[in-house]
């Protein structure tokens, strides 16, 4: 039976109202404590469990809470934090979203879509900054002489543009909901993830904020993945916008979502991302979401989820501050993107956030984000050496649950890293990343120090991208 033909039953609401409703005003701390005990096995979290998470706030609970999710943090991914730029290559969309800035009757921005030129210049921007991955990034729609092929030429320019000793080694992309046949020309193009989010599961509150244009239509957008699916593509990236409606029901609705994609193809979500909703130009319900998010609420969101699915990658944008980055990073964050731009053009013009989709929280260039990462003891990581061995989907899954997939991941971890220190790093960060390289090879047992120091031994001699 093919599960994506019933539209977004998956999602059933009924139920996550009820399991809501059956919870107590005071977490049972016994009961906390046995869920505590069960994540710290790493095979994840059912609904109700996760659903007595998120009444937890008694502070010694919330804190027995964060210990597990930094456990199961460091059990799984180590020190590591991938890193990525958004490339912005248009911001034309037919939508009408009420909190985001490319809607189609927003006035207030200049509407833009690069052209191959100007999308490789980008590219060479970021690249010279130390860059190896890319999401792109456009609004819904395509500029009319081009259509859907825009993308494929931009992924194509992405992937061909070089600048000195570097280049773009994986695109992902954050694109409108695709056709069966869209997915597969995404695939022959080379893309690694597939992101998109639903920015909220509560379709109430759905039809409310999506007004006009395509996205109005919830089914065709929560089905997306299993198009993607049957189109080839197996790594897909989800998420939502906190501060649409109740965070708790957000969180449920979005691990049905997960657990469809796991009943149905056998494997669910490669990244789940975790943006809250931040000032938008020409947008008062940016500037005042319907449903704020707390920095507390926002943590435990962080942790929860870190403990429901522990081998799923955890996103965090440049949209939080630099010091709510920081504290996500051991509570279950695996990827962070780094001096980001949110406009068309924006690494070419520089800031002008009165084009940006969003406010950003953090400005900081790519070099501080490394330092500051290294002094915390967080090794950067640019590899892309999974996707391009095809161990995606199932075979990531195979490698990641067993913890073998540090056995590739360490090393290659440090030899991106030590390759951005080489061609790109200010001496002070430099400085900080040799020795933190010295301590990561401390810490590993004789075979996986053999592996990685051979593998810097080349970095050092001149190869670049070296990895297993």
């Amino acid at each position: 039976m093919d599960h994506s033909t019933q539209g977004g039953a998956f999602i059933d609401e009924r139920v996550i109202f009820q399991t809501l409703e059956g919870l107590g005003p005071v977490a049972d701390p016994v009961h906390v404590r046995e869920i505590l005990a069960k994540a710290r096995e790493l095979k994840g979290l059912n609904p109700e469990e996760v659903a007595v998470l998120t009444v937890v706030t008694d502070r010694g609970l919330l804190e027995e809470l964060f210990t597990a999710a930094r456990f199961i943090k460091e059990t799984i991914y180590g020190p590591r934090i991938v890193l990525f730029a958004p490339l912005y290559i248009s911001n034309l969309c037919h939508n009408e979203c009420l909190y985001c800035a490319f809607r189609a009757s927003n006035r207030e921005v200049h509407r833009r879509a690069l052209n191959q030129d100007e999308i490789a210049n980008e590219i060479k921007l970021l690249v010279e900054q130390g860059h190896k991955r890319v999401l792109v990034v456009s609004g819904e729609s395509y500029p009319r002489e081009d259509g859907f092929d825009y993308i494929i030429k931009s992924i194509e320019t992405v992937y061909k543009t070089r600048s000195g000793p570097g280049e773009i080694r994986r695109v992902n992309v954050n694109l409108a909901p695709c056709t069966v046949e869209q997915f597969k020309q995404l695939k022959a193009a080379g893309i690694g993830t597939f992101q998109l989010f639903q920015e909220t599961y509560h379709r109430r509150t759905y039809d409310v904020m999506h007004p006009g244009g395509r996205k109005r239509d919830y089914d065709w957008r929560v089905t997306a993945f299993d198009r993607a699916m049957r189109g080839g593509i197996d790594d897909v990236g989800m998420g939502l916008l906190f501060g649409l409606y109740d965070w708790r029901f957000e969180v449920l609705a979005l691990l049905q979502h997960a657990r469809h994609l796991e009943e149905v193809f056998g494997v669910g979500p490669h990244t789940i991302s975790v943006p809250r909703m931040e000032p938008a130009v020409g947008s008062e319900i940016a500037a005042n979401p319907p449903r704020p998010v707390s920095d507390d609420d926002f943590l435990k969101i962080v942790a929860i989820l870190r403990m429901a699915v522990p081998y799923t990658g955890m996103i965090m944008s440049t949209r939080e501050t630099p010091e709510t980055r920081r504290a996500t990073l051991a509570l279950g964050i695996s990827q962070i993107s780094a001096g980001s731009r949110t406009n068309p053009g924006g690494y070419s013009d520089g800031v002008q956030e009165t084009d940006a989709q969003f406010q950003l929280g953090d400005h900081r260039p790519l070099n501080e984000v490394i330092r500051d990462l290294a002094d915390m003891g967080y090794i950067p990581s640019f590899c892309t050496a999974c996707y391009r061995l095809g161990r995606t989907g199932h075979d990531f899954m195979e490698l990641a649950k067993p913890g073998d997939i540090k056995y590739r991941c360490d090393p290659n971890a440090l030899s991106t890293f030590l390759e951005y220190l080489l061609d790109y790093a200010s001496p002070d960060t430099v400085a900080a990343g040799e020795r933190l390289i010295e301590k990561q090879l401390a810490r590993m047992d004789d075979r996986l120090r053999r592996t990685a120091s051979k593998m810097l031994d080349k970095v050092r001699g001149g190869r670049r991208d070296v990895y297993i």
